[in-house]
């Protein structure tokens, strides 16, 4: 429950346990956070998890409150799957009276999410740099649904040379391809269906690729087209799912940019990411899907 004994877990493992794999999460686990663990669990000796709801990444009207939490359920499903312990602080114990040190992120966070969320990474930064001081891993895991804060978290062990590597996990999907998220439990049937456009806007991106589009222009244009948040209330079918077409709410992005830097391009001439954040009701959902100029 505290840093302290994190630390001394982590030092009382067994000699031959010499690889130890760190799975951050926020809790309200689903299928995503479990295939990290079992990469974990593949690749190192011992895997810890850490369920913590670190309230200095969100922002002022954004769901702190109401975010799920349902650890006794989250410990089941970790037992389950094997773990050897668990780290479940409480918030004075990562942030004791008087805190004030925080990580300014890279310049991979100041677009998109940076825009939208002002200060959210720079509590993201914080909070796993804090994790690995916490636990003392060989490896972390995380996915790449949040491919920007997968960006942000690579780029920060790289510039402050800490002495643990991230691997990335891809992204799992329910059977109608939306991407797995805490988040989802907060929609209803109806915007469940609207939610499924963000995927649809990511395939028709992929599929126009294969095509041979390269102007980013294009790319962007029948993403937005495809979200359509203002377009009409009937329904048809999209890439093979009956979705609704009255669109998301609200489009905070939808953009194709450099893969690495997460920059502007013109062109799909490098490896490229289109991302998206978009949202249906009242809940904000993200995703991405990877582009290659040799696709």
């Amino acid at each position: 429950r505290t840093p302290g004994e994190a630390r001394q877990y982590v030092s009382s493992l067994a000699p031959g346990r010499r690889s130890v794999g760190l799975v951050p999460t926020m809790g309200a686990l689903h299928a995503g956070h479990l295939s990290l663990v079992q990469m974990s669990r593949d690749r190192c000796d011992a895997t810890i998890a850490t369920i913590f709801v670190n309230p200095t990444q969100f922002g002022p009207n954004e769901d702190l409150e109401k975010y799920p939490r349902t650890l006794e359920r989250d410990l089941e499903l970790l037992g389950a799957e094997g773990v050897a312990a668990v780290f479940t602080p409480e918030s004075n114990a990562m942030y004791p009276e008087g805190f004030s040190t925080f990580v300014q992120p890279p310049s991979v966070a100041e677009p998109l999410e940076g825009v939208c969320r002002p200060g959210h990474f720079r509590g993201v930064a914080t909070v796993v740099l804090k994790l690995f001081h916490a636990v003392p891993a060989t490896h972390a895991f995380f996915g790449r649904k949040d491919y920007q804060q997968l960006k942000v978290i690579e780029a920060m062990t790289r510039d402050l040379g800490l002495a643990i590597e991230i691997i990335p996990g891809d992204t799992i999907r329910e059977v109608d391809g939306l991407a797995l998220s805490s988040r989802n439990r907060y929609l209803d049937q109806a915007e469940r269906e609207r939610a499924l456009l963000i995927r649809a806007a990511l395939a028709k991106t992929e599929a126009a690729v294969l095509g041979g589009e390269r102007e980013i222009d294009n790319l962007e244009s029948m993403m937005r087209e495809t979200l359509n948040p203002a377009g009409a209330a009937d329904t048809r079918d999209v890439d093979a799912h009956r979705v609704d077409t009255r669109g998301v709410d609200k489009i905070d992005y939808a953009v194709v940019v450099d893969a690495e830097t997460l920059e502007p391009i013109r062109q799909l001439d490098r490896r490229a990411v289109a991302l998206i954040a978009a949202h249906v009701g009242q809940t904000r959902l993200i995703d991405n899907q990877v582009l290659t100029d040799s696709a």
